[in-house]
Formats: C-alpha cells, sequence, structure tokens
C-alpha cells in the first residue's frame, strides 16, 4: 500500500521510496478530494462538482467510473468503495499524512490533559513534522478551498498546544524565532502573541516583550477597532509587575457553551423537517444558513430549538441561542451584539461602541470553532446579516415570520400545518389518549377548526387539559363558530389573535387592506385573478408580494392553467374578517365580493359554452354581467376550459354555498348550472349533489319556489344516472307540476323529457311516449327537442314502432352533422344504430356504431362513449362476433364504473356473466347475475329485471337446476311488455353470448 501526502504537495510513496503523481488534472483533483475525505464516503455531486465546476459533461458518470478505476489500476493496493452515496477512500492512519497529523495531535491532547506536557510536546512535534508546505499545494480545486483552510486552522491550533505544552515544560528559549516567524504569519492571533510575551519574558527580554504587546494592541486598533483580549492584557500585567505569567493560570474556558432553551416535550411530527434541516446545517462545507419561515403559530422556534438539540453533538464547541424579537419590537443590533460578546467571555473595556466593530469580535471569537447560532424570530436580512459568523464549521438557523428575501445563500424551509395525524396526536399528549380516543369524531372537529396550526392546536389542548370534565364536542362546537373561534383560542399568555396581530401591525397601509380584503373570500386556494380583483388597486402586485413576505399568503405555484396560485390558513382568513367587520362598512364589503363572484361567473359561463352540455337541464342565459377581467387573460385561462373547471372545480363549489349564506341564490345557481356542464361530463356527482342540496334548502328557507324547483330537478337527474328510477321518477313528476305553476315551460320541458327517458327504464313506455311528446311541444330551444325527441324514440322502440323511431333518428343525425360537434354526431350514431339493429339492418347498424364509436372517442364525453361501446357490444354479438362483443361490453363497464353510472355498468356486467355462460363457466355466472337481479329489482327497473331473469334461466339450465331455470322464466315472462321490440332484441342478442363459442 503506497503512503499518501496532502499536507504539502500531492505526494504517492511506493512502498521502495519512490514519488509518483496520478496522470491528469482530473485524476489528481479525484484522489485529493478523497483523500481529504478518508475513509468517509464522499457525495457524486460533490465529486462531479470537484471535477468539473463550470459545467459537468453530458456522461459525467461514466467519466468518474472511468477516473476511479484508473486510480485502482495505477496504485496496487488503493481501496476506493462504492456505497448508495458516493465513494469512499479507504486509508490506514499510517499511510496518509493527514490521518497521521490528527492521530498525534490527539495523543498530544490526552497527554496535555494527564498533565505531561514533555509527552504532549513530542506528540505534538510528531503531527507538526507531517506538514511539508501549504495542503496541496501546487493544486488548487476551488471545491477543496474550504478544507484546505480549515485544514490550515487545525494546523495552528496544533501548533499553539504545541507551544504551551514546551512552555510548561520549560522549552521558552528555543520558541521565540519559531513563535516570531508564526506572528509574522498571524499578526491578529492572540494567543501566539500570549505565547511569545511569555517565552521572550522568561528569556529576560522583558522590553521585547512589552513590544509585542504594544504592537499587537496596535494592529487590533487598527483594523478592527478593538483591544486585546483577556488572555493577552492578563500576560502583558504580568509581565508589566516582573512575574511569571504561567501559561496554567488561564481563565475559565468558554466554550462549549449552550444557551437553547429546553427541547420541548410533547413536539408532534416534524421529523421530516428536522432532518432535512439538520442535513443542511450538517454538510461541514462553508456557513450554512437554514430560515424556517410560516404563518403565525407554525411552530417555527419550537421546531428551531428541537432541531438544534438533535444537533448538539455535530456542533460541540456550543449553541448559541439569540433572541430577536421580530415580530414585535426588534431588538436593537448593538444590544445583541453586546450579549454575545459577553456570552463568549468578552467584558467590559474590550466590548467596542461601534457596531461593525462588534460584529467583527463576534465572528474572531467564533472563528475555528463548531457554533450553531440559532436567530429566533427575525425581523429582516439586515438584522440577521451582522450576525452571521465568517468560518467554515459553524452554522446559523433562523427562524422568522418573514421569508427574509434578501438574505443571499440561505436555504428556506416553509412551515406547513400539521398533518391531520400529526394533528390528533398533539391534542392527545395534551389532553389525554383516552380521552382523545374516546371522543375521536369531536378531536378532528377541534382540530380541523384550529386548521391543524400547532399554536390553536396546544391551546385548545391546554384548555382541555385545564378542565378534564369539558366535553370534546363542546369545545369543537364554539371553535366551528367563526365569529367567537379566535375569542376561544387564548389561555393564559397564548393567543392566536394576538400572534397574527403581530404580523398585521408590521405591514404597510397598502397591504394591510388588501390583507382585510382577502378576508372577505372564504375560499383558501386563491388563483391571482381572484386577489387582485379583491384589492382592485394599481398596487395590487407590491401589497401581494408583502403579505407572501410577512407569511399572511403563502405563494404556492402555478396551476395548470399557468395562474399563479395562494394559500391562506383558516385562521388568518378569520382574523382578517373580523378586521373587515370592524373597519369597513357592510356595502364596502358586498361590493368587493360581488366583483370576484361576477368574474368567476364570466369565466364559468364562457367555459361552460366550450364544453360539450350533456346536463339535461337548461343554461339561461339571464343575470350574467359583463365579464371584468380583461380578455387576453381570459383566454389564457379559459385555452382548456376543462383544465380551469378541474382546478376551481372546489372554490367553485364553495361560492354556491357562500353565495346562499348572503342570500344572492340567483347568482348561485347560474355558476352552479355552468359548474354542472364540467361535473355531469366528468360524473362528479357527488359535488353536484352537495351543491344542488345547499342551493335547495337556501332557497326553500327564502321562500325562493323557481330556485328550489330547479335545484330539485336537478337532483332528480342524479336520482335518474344512478339507477333510482322509481324516486327519480316522483322527483321529476312533482317538479313539473311546481314549474307549471310557475309558468316556466322551458324548465319544465326538459324535465318532461328526463321524466320520459326515466319510464322508459321503468318499462312504462307509453307514459314514456306521451311525456315525450309533451317536452317536445314545450321545448323552446333545439337542444331541449332534440332531447326530447330521443326520449319519444326510445319509447317508440319498447311500443315496437320501429319505422317512426328510425325517422326520428334520422332527423337528430341530420342535424348532428349539421353542428360539426362531435358529441352531438357520436350521440346521435348511437341511437340510429340501435333503430337499424331493431329494423333487422344488422350490417348498416354495425357500420354506424363503429362510426359512433370512432367519433365519441375523439371527445370528453365519456358517458356517451360507455353507452355507444354498450351498444357496439350488442350488434357485434347479433353479428356472431362474440369476442368483439365481449371486449366492448368490458370496455364500457370499465368507463361506467369509474362514472359511476350503475345502471349501464351493471348491463355490461349481465352480458359478460352470458358469455361466461358460452364459455362453460355458468356457475360462475349464476352468483353475478343474482346480484344483477337483486339491483334492477331495487332500482324498480322491470325491462332491465326481465332481461337479467332470461340470461340467469340459461345459466341455471347450464348447471342443471331446472326448478330454478323455471322459476326465472316464468317470472320473466310475466314482465314481458306486448310488441317491446327493445326487450326481445335484447334477449336474442344476450342469448346468443350463452351459447358455446364455435371450435
Amino acid at each position: 500500500m503506497p503512503r499518501f501526502g496532502v499536507l504539502g504537495p500531492l505526494t504517492i510513496e511506493d512502498p521502495p521510496g519512490r514519488r509518483t503523481t496520478p496522470r491528469g488534472d482530473h485524476q489528481r483533483a479525484l484522489l485529493a478530494v478523497l483523500l481529504l475525505n478518508a475513509n468517509s464516503s464522499v457525495p457524486v455531486d460533490a465529486l462531479v462538482e470537484t471535477l468539473w465546476p463550470d459545467t459537468p459533461p453530458k456522461s459525467y458518470s461514466s467519466n468518474l467510473h472511468t477516473y476511479v478505476s484508473r486510480l485502482r489500476a495505477r496504485f496496487e493496493g488503493l481501496e476506493i468503495q462504492r456505497d448508495p452515496h458516493g465513494y469512499r477512500l479507504v486509508v490506514e492512519p499510517a499511510d496518509l499524512d493527514l490521518l497521521s497529523f490528527r492521530e498525534a495531535a490527539a495523543a498530544g491532547k490526552a497527554a496535555a490533559r494527564a498533565g505531561d506536557p514533555a509527552t504532549a510536546a513530542g506528540h505534538y512535534r510528531r503531527a507538526l513534522a507531517e506538514w511539508r508546505g501549504p495542503v496541496l499545494s501546487g493544486l488548487h480545486i476551488p471545491r477543496l478551498d474550504a478544507d484546505v483552510a480549515r485544514l490550515e486552522s487545525e494546523r495552528l491550533a496544533a501548533f499553539e498546544d504545541c507551544v504551551d505544552a514546551e512552555l510548561s515544560d520549560g522549552r521558552h528559549g528555543e520558541l521565540t524565532g519559531e513563535l516570531q516567524a508564526m506572528i509574522t504569519e498571524h499578526p491578529l492571533r492572540e494567543r501566539l502573541a500570549a505565547q511569545l510575551m511569555i517565552a521572550l519574558h522568561r528569556a529576560g527580554r522583558q522590553a521585547d516583550s512589552l513590544a509585542v504587546h504594544r504592537d499587537l494592541r496596535a494592529t487590533l486598533v487598527e483594523e478592527l477597532g478593538v483591544e486585546p483580549g483577556a488572555e493577552v492584557r492578563r500576560v502583558h500585567a504580568a509581565v508589566l509587575r516582573g512575574e511569571d505569567p504561567v501559561p496554567s493560570a488561564k481563565t475559565a474556558p468558554i466554550f462549549p457553551i449552550c444557551q437553547l432553551p429546553p427541547d420541548i416535550a410533547d413536539l408532534a411530527g416534524r421529523e421530516s423537517e428536522i432532518a432535512k434541516l439538520s442535513g443542511l446545517l450538517g454538510d461541514g462545507t462553508g456557513v450554512p444558513v437554514a430560515v424556517i419561515t410560516g404563518e403565525p403559530g407554525a411552530g417555527k422556534s419550537t421546531l428551531a430549538v428541537a432541531t438544534a438539540h438533535r444537533l448538539r453533538r455535530s456542533f460541540p464547541d456550543g449553541q448559541l441561542f439569540v433572541p430577536l424579537a421580530g415580530a414585535s419590537d426588534p431588538r436593537d443590533l448593538s444590544d445583541v451584539l453586546g450579549d454575545l460578546l459577553r456570552a463568549l467571555g468578552v467584558t467590559g473595556p474590550a466590548i467596542p461602541d461601534d457596531v461593525e466593530a462588534r460584529a467583527a469580535v463576534y465572528r474572531g471569537r467564533l472563528a475555528d470553532r463548531r457554533v450553531l447560532v440559532v436567530l429566533d424570530d427575525a425581523a429582516s436580512p439586515e438584522q440577521v446579516r451582522a450576525l452571521l459568523p465568517g468560518t467554515p464549521g459553524t452554522a446559523v438557523l433562523i427562524t422568522s415570520r418573514r421569508r427574509l428575501s434578501g438574505l443571499a445563500g440561505a436555504d428556506r424551509l416553509p412551515l406547513a400545518p400539521l398533518s391531520g395525524a400529526e394533528a390528533m396526536t398533539l391534542l392527545a399528549r395534551l389532553a389525554g389518549p383516552d380521552r382523545v380516543g374516546a371522543e375521536r369524531a369531536d378531536a378532528e372537529r377541534i382540530a380541523k377548526a384550529c386548521g391543524n396550526l400547532p399554536l390553536a392546536l396546544r391551546i385548545a389542548g391546554s384548555r382541555l387539559a385545564m378542565r378534564p370534565g369539558l366535553p370534546l364536542g363542546k369545545l369543537a362546537g364554539r371553535l366551528e363558530d367563526e365569529v367567537s373561534r379566535l375569542d376561544e383560542l387564548q389561555v393564559s399568555d397564548l393567543q392566536v389573535r394576538g400572534s397574527i396581530a403581530l404580523s398585521y401591525r408590521a405591514l404597510s397601509p397598502a397591504a394591510r387592506r388588501a390583507f382585510r380584503l382577502i378576508g372577505r373570500c372564504r375560499t383558501l386556494d386563491l388563483p391571482a385573478w381572484a386577489v387582485t380583483t379583491l384589492i382592485d388597486d394599481e398596487g395590487a402586485d407590491e401589497a401581494i408580494d408583502e403579505l407572501v413576505e410577512a407569511s399572511l399568503l403563502e405563494a404556492t405555484g402555478l396551476d395548470p392553467t399557468g395562474e399563479q396560485r395562494f394559500r391562506v390558513h383558516d385562521l388568518v382568513r378569520v382574523f382578517a374578517t373580523e378586521l373587515g367587520r370592524e373597519l369597513e362598512t357592510r356595502d364596502e364589503r358586498v361590493a368587493t365580493v360581488a366583483k370576484v363572484s361576477d368574474a368567476a361567473l364570466c369565466l364559468a359561463d364562457t367555459a361552460a359554452r366550450r364544453l360539450p352540455r350533456t346536463v339535461p337541464m337548461p343554461l339561461s342565459d339571464h343575470d350574467v354581467p359583463a365579464q371584468p377581467l380583461e380578455a387576453e387573460l381570459v383566454e389564457r385561462l379559459l385555452r382548456d376550459p376543462g383544465t380551469w373547471f378541474s382546478v376551481e372545480r372546489a372554490n367553485l363549489v364553495s361560492a354556491v354555498s357562500s353565495l346562499c349564506a348572503v342570500g344572492w341564490r340567483r347568482k348561485a345557481l347560474r355558476i352552479l348550472e355552468r359548474l354542472s356542464a364540467y361535473l355531469y361530463l366528468h360524473s362528479h356527482y357527488t359535488d353536484m349533489r352537495t351543491a344542488y342540496e345547499t342551493l335547495r334548502d337556501a332557497a326553500r328557507e327564502a321562500g325562493d319556489r323557481r330556485i328550489a324547483v330547479i335545484a330539485e330537478a336537478n337532483l332528480a337527474v342524479l336520482l335518474h344516472v344512478r339507477g333510482e328510477y322509481e324516486r327519480a321518477a316522483e322527483g321529476y313528476r312533482a317538479c313539473s307540476k311546481e314549474l307549471a305553476e310557475l309558468g316556466d315551460l322551458a324548465t319544465r320541458a326538459w324535465v318532461e323529457t328526463n321524466l320520459a327517458h326515466c319510464l322508459v327504464g321503468l318499462g312504462r313506455a307509453g307514459e314514456s311516449l306521451h311525456a315525450a311528446t309533451q317536452a317536445r311541444e314545450m321545448s323552446t330551444v333545439e337542444d331541449s327537442g332534440t332531447h326530447a325527441r330521443r326520449a319519444e324514440s326510445a319509447a317508440l322502440h319498447r311500443l315496437g314502432k320501429i319505422s317512426e323511431a328510425l325517422e326520428i333518428d334520422r332527423r337528430i343525425l341530420a342535424q348532428a352533422r349539421e353542428s360539426a360537434d362531435d358529441r352531438q354526431l357520436g350521440v346521435a350514431l348511437q341511437g340510429l344504430s340501435w333503430s337499424l339493429m331493431l329494423d333487422g339492418r344488422q350490417e348498416e347498424a354495425l357500420a354506424t356504431i363503429e362510426e359512433s364509436v370512432r367519433v365519441l372517442r375523439r371527445t370528453t364525453a365519456k358517458s356517451a362513449l360507455a353507452k355507444s361501446l354498450r351498444t357496439q357490444g350488442a350488434i357485434l354479438a347479433g353479428a356472431g362476433r362474440r369476442d368483439g362483443a365481449v371486449k366492448a361490453y368490458e370496455n364500457a363497464r370499465r368507463l361506467a364504473g369509474a362514472l359511476e353510472e350503475r345502471p349501464r355498468e351493471l348491463s355490461c356486467t349481465r352480458a359478460i356473466a352470458a358469455s361466461w355462460i358460452g364459455d362453460g363457466r355458468a356457475d360462475r355466472a349464476i352468483p353475478v347475475l343474482r346480484r344483477c337481479l337483486d339491483e334492477f329489482r331495487a332500482m324498480g327497473g322491470k325491462p332491465a329485471t326481465g332481461l337479467t331473469l332470461h340470461v340467469l334461466r340459461r345459466a341455471y339450465e347450464a348447471v342443471g337446476e331446472t326448478e330454478a331455470a323455471e322459476a326465472a322464466g316464468e317470472e320473466a315472462k310475466r314482465l314481458e311488455v306486448p310488441h317491446d321490440a327493445n326487450a326481445s332484441t335484447l334477449v336474442r342478442l344476450l342469448l346468443s353470448l350463452t351459447e358455446p363459442a364455435p371450435a
């Protein structure tokens, strides 16, 4: 194994004594960085930055591997290991001068502590003998500058320790020349000066000793504006008195020092944040600076203290904790530095008056130390800069409500509220796990009302702990009332309102106004267009930037439309709403909200008209205001209307509730009508039901019959699409009757059409045709008339009037082709294909349905596509193309399941089960068909029930259950309707799937 040298020029000495060096700059640099980090893993990123400080080549990984391989091949016995993070050079201390130096220096320290200065001096001299010159002299690698500087500091410290040992051993005479040379190289090094003064004094050269003090003082005053420290002053005084300034008479050491507050015992979560901060602060390069930012009450200081305690071993010289009071009354920087210097052993007249001089002394005290500085609650970058140490080995952790954007080179950690699980953990630790576990649902209500904010949770938990008999539900109820929420969130000296108020008072007047305006919007996730509309001022961007900087508004990035999004914490919004109620009139608040809701309505209107209209209810043109946003912005936002709706979906559903709460039901209806175009198209039925129920309840309470009945009609549509035919039909009839009393023929035409389609599912074709004809006659717009004609065609199928249905479907298709609307065209083709199939024109039917599927695949109309695929499956079954039929049914079922369209999903499942019978798997088909039968019966769908019984009969026959087969067949016959061409054709097609496939 060769011996390596880095304490001077990079050298490799083979066992015979021959010195060599790697060929090429990259190999030398690679070996140098591995040797400086011997026996430690060096990350690949660090190696790449070392070898290619500007721009690494695309093949850097393979190049790096090649260089490592060449080093191994070049030097026999060289062990370079690869691990998941990087590369490690394994070397024994005797084979690397750096490790030998450190080993000998450590032995010197141990001997000195044991009171054996002679042995200590011997070890130190052996350590210093390893140095042949500056570290890696002749090889400049920018990435290693900090490491080189740190090693030079180690060398200087070892020399000073060696001098102390030799002075203690009485060997002062031979040290003066060596010390004078070192002083010339390091004129500000007070420890060297003190040692030289001692050596000269002991050599009988008192005047020369005092001259050293005089020169040192002049240099310190001139360059730093400070006086010599306590140790130099002590030695100087002893020399003046003619006494021997024994080194052992040093003052008590200042380091290590720990000023950290106690670590919090009930910290919940934050493990990932602590891990990230630990990685940032403990990387050992430069002076890392990490800033924890976040809204008031997020737990920034708690996290900083917890992280600092975890890092104590990484910073053995100490941890300083500096409260800066930035949110309330920022402390004077001179006072802060004065306190720090006193803590670091600088007292009395040694503390300069000038702030910059104090900062210089502070940095000097921390030089070459491993100290973590925690700056809590910083007000500004200016307050922080003077408190940053200047040498590697130290690190700084800052907390601030502000982002401190002007602090260059800092890593920022925005602190979000706790997760739901973490919030519950904190509550359990404060109020007791048994109590929270027993009232889990109410505990979750408390956490939600607190917005998972640690300060609010701590207050709520403390209140529960103070009152063991207080039911959690009672506190949850109080917190859910926004008017009194902030009153409830205070205990002792902790209060959420006061914490937020500190940040608010630090804002400019324009930002304060913007903050109050944002509080009027109940939405917590805000797009930039809504924020600027609320503020409505030329200085809106500057006010927004100030709120973001103050952590009262969080910029969360761009949404898929390219719009900046902002988040405001719920408790922060409640505080802003309180201020608005106190400082502004109701008319001012109403006017602002009206502007935002008008913009939302206009955007929703434009977006809805660019989507296919699939929801079977009218879209009113009344009460739509002029668009307040710029045309260019509108076009960018709505370039893809479906994307805009997906982004704003939750906000628009929330807006419906908010508008209803203030009595703006008509505007809520207009927004919901437009949102429904997207929700129904993508089968977001839960959101539709929630919003329409909210609108219906608000309208009923206000006695607004028309809006209430429109909401009810839409809720009946949702019952219909889920297969609850009886309830849907009942709802449609009640709505139609009330709309007739209100004289609203346009809406009634849609409701009657929906009723007609529902009656078809119930097997009441005659009633369906009557309702459809009546709806068509009432229709005032083409969309509702077309929808009514489709219902007529479906009813005529079941009445056996196929030629009449064909005529209707051909007219619908002609209109659809003229419209150039793919969705309308695909739906029209599906309707015609089935009429052609019922008329016995199978080849035409197959060509037509295949065109329908092709056209609909180009659209977002997934429901229409599922229906066409189901029809394609039936037609393919009739054509004897069994595999294609099953595949079409499977694709249709997959879509219907995703869309939560249960009736269609069940009908596809029935067809697939029929194919299992033909495959000899009737035993598997029977339980599936029974489940389908139960659900169709519950829906009230007689035709669907009858079809399922026919297939189930065939399954029973296949497994030899004769009695069950006969019972199913008899019940199916009882449900048959004369002249129902639709049912008879479907029975034939489904039963064809139960036949064995041809060999």
